[in-house]
């Protein structure tokens, strides 16, 4: 919620227990921290040393920029009831290119960065990439002195307002690179060259072992198929199905063997570290690998032999697990279905696969149906999608639908993930292992949501202390679907949930209601999962890791979850972007719309049919004056005692679209 920081600087300023100088407290001490830079241009730094933020004022930030790790010391002094601290140095630069505009007047070249928490400008060092530069191009700006902050340019993007130049604005920004480096270019072509020879060798070891798995090694001659978006260009996993005809069935679900492709430290792998995860903006996918990869020697297309590596399930009509197996097998999928197709299937009853569709489907639905009832949060809500023209413009915004078969291809994913977890955990302690963990809500985070949820009429039941039972919050997800408040309150839900994150600490899942969850499904484009796959190898050999490389493995999942939030941000600001070119042409005209959020400045609504959303300036409201009462999110008139509450639907009218800012104004038609 947008006026989260207001109730924050307002009620919960820190007090020392005891009336003790905090600079005498902490004279000698050096901490450390991830620094926060606010569009103010003040930082804000939170450990767990201390009950509050620590604020930084722009004069002390010392060349410190948004999401850098720092050394900072603390002040005697305080800043609006926050502990004063200063920046004494730089330990890891968040980053060190920046994306934006280039002005050009009279041969004076100043740059305007598109990251607005850039609170000093940042002069640009003349080089080949400046000498024929024009304004309103867009370009890359390497930083070369911290101090005086100058750069070079060093890659022109193209003319800002383009489709693609704004697209690639955003990759360049968020810290990730469209194109591969030579190098990983050149690895991937030889990979490609002895494919062949490769896999015929790799066929051989895997079929000419004296063990096997529940049913074979070889899956080539079982009926298998992938279901998958329409558009979709990789495919990481493939189901197979058999009915063993005693009422249980054989299930295996088949991941693309990225591991034998990818070896560790090489050029290939050290590139998908940096990245982590590929990047799905509205019109274009940044891929984790290059395409020789993901889109061909990995992906499991349809009629080609694959190497794959394979949880493979016994269950019974009930989707118990009866029986498990792990390892490396050989696929060949007969049908690559997208989820409408598959979807058409189950509908008319008929079809290719239309048995083994319908029977994984009813799995499916009741493993669905445990998990919720174990505590497994079900939080909805809605996708949009875009419709773009030739030249990238959006002619049309439509929600996306989630189907049945959606569904099915989750359940069995997350069957994959949390079996993959017990087993590992089975195996002993001493087994170190990469999870994907989310932690309970705070009770704060709660009890603001519960807050929230009065001012438009819903109600959440909690302990009282801000705890939440799992269930509670299945019930209010159940009783506002349908409505039109779903959407908002479905985002303002997750917005109150911790962030899941990977790490070789377990604590569970708590979204899920899973005590041992990976990521095992997605190795194409996640590298956790690749770690996954790597460490299940090496323990199913019977290898150990050594405490070098466990430290290794939690540095490498912090790399994933940062690259992780970088790449939804980049997602989002597409997003926006998006919205913001689609509203451009519809600027004079009115819409329904729904108040979202209240802050200092206004208050947010959303457009009921497109879901787009903007603000309401309080300068807008010209039949009054209105005060801002951000504790019972709304705003009041001050003669009139008119209120525009939160939740409240109103008419409003497009009267402003900023491209550059990605922002959309309305004013409250009366």
């Amino acid at each position: 919620m947008k006026n989260k920081k207001h109730k924050r600087n307002k009620d919960s300023n820190f007090r020392p227990r005891k009336k003790s100088n905090i600079k005498e407290k902490f004279s000698s001490e050096i901490f450390e921290g991830q620094i926060l830079i606010s569009a103010k241009g003040d930082g804000y730094i939170r450990t767990e040393k201390f009950a509050e933020d620590i604020k930084i004022p722009t004069s002390d930030l010392n060349t410190a920029l948004n999401r850098d790790i720092v050394q900072f010391s603390i002040s005697n002094k305080k800043s609006e009831g926050r502990i004063k601290g200063s920046v004494k140095s730089i330990i890891r630069r968040n980053r060190e290119q920046f994306v934006g505009t280039i002005l050009n007047d009279n041969g004076i070249i100043s740059f305007q960065p598109d990251d607005r928490k850039i609170y000093k400008a940042i002069f640009i060092l003349p080089n080949e990439e400046t000498k024929n530069i024009k304004s309103n191009q867009k370009v890359l700006v390497k930083i070369k002195d911290w101090i005086n902050l100058q750069g070079e340019v060093t890659k022109v993007l193209g003319e800002k307002g383009d489709h693609n130049t704004e697209m690639e604005s955003i990759i360049y920004e968020k810290g990730f690179v469209p194109s591969f480096p030579p190098e990983v270019e050149k690895e991937a072509e030889i990979i490609k060259k002895n494919a062949k020879a490769d896999f015929e060798e790799e066929m051989k070891r895997r079929i000419s072992r004296p063990d096997g798995p529940i049913s074979s090694w070889d899956f080539r001659n079982t009926t298998t198929f992938t279901i998958d978006p329409f558009d979709a260009k990789d495919f990481d996993d493939a189901l197979s199905f058999k009915d063993l005809g005693d009422g249980t069935y054989e299930v295996g679900i088949h991941i693309a063997d990225v591991s034998h492709y990818v070896r560790e430290g090489s050029p290939i792998d050290q590139e998908a570290v940096k990245r982590a995860t590929s990047i799905y903006l509205v019109d274009r996918t940044i891929p984790m690998l290059p395409e020789v990869l993901s889109n061909d020697l990995c992906s499991l297309n349809p009629n080609e032999d694959k190497l794959a590596f394979s949880a493979i399930f016994i269950l019974n009509d009930k989707c118990e697990v009866l029986n498990r197996w792990f390892g490396e097998t050989i696929i060949n999928s007969d049908k690559r279905f997208n989820y409408i197709e598959a979807q058409e299937i189950l509908n008319k009853g008929e079809g290719l696969f239309y048995n083994e569709l319908n029977t994984l489907n009813k799995m499916a639905l009741i493993k669905r149906k445990r998990r919720t009832k174990n505590g497994a949060i079900s939080f909805g809500g809605s996708e949009v999608k875009f419709k773009l023209d030739e030249k990238g413009f959006p002619i049309e915004i439509y929600e996306k639908e989630t189907l049945e078969t959606n569904e099915l291809i989750e359940d069995f994913m997350l069957l994959a993930n949390r079996e993959v977890t017990e087993y590992v955990n089975r195996l002993g302690k001493n087994k170190p292992f990469v999870y994907r963990i989310h932690d309970k809500p705070k009770p704060d985070a709660i009890k603001e949501l519960t807050e929230y949820l009065k001012k438009i009429g819903y109600s959440l039941k909690t302990d009282g202390n801000g705890n939440v039972d799992s269930q509670d919050l299945n019930d209010l997800l159940d009783e506002i679907r349908g409505t039109d408040e779903e959407d908002l309150i479905a985002k303002v839900v997750v917005r109150s949930m911790a962030k899941a994150i990977y790490s070789t600490k377990n604590i569970g899942h708590y979204g899920l209601a899973f005590k041992f969850y990976t990521h095992f499904t997605s190795p194409i484009r996640r590298y956790p999962d690749v770690m996954v796959h790597r460490l299940l190898k090496r323990y199913l050999a019977g290898e150990e890791v050594s405490e070098k490389e466990i430290g290794r493995f939690e540095e490498l999942s912090a790399i994933s979850t940062t690259q992780e939030i970088s790449a939804m941000e980049a997602e989002r600001d597409s997003v926006k972007y998006k919205y913001a070119e689609y509203m451009s042409k519809l600027v004079g005209e009115e819409f329904e719309g729904m108040i979202t959020s209240v802050v200092d400045w206004g208050v947010y609504v959303q457009d009921q049919k497109t879901k787009a959303e903007g603000l309401v300036s309080v300068r807008t409201l010209k039949d009054d004056h209105y005060n801002i009462d951000p504790k019972n999110y709304r705003i009041v008139g001050e003669r009139s005692g008119k209120k525009y509450t939160l939740g409240d639907k109103v008419k409003i009218k497009l009267i402003g679209v900023d491209l550059e800012k990605r922002t959309i104004d309305f004013e409250i038609v009366n």
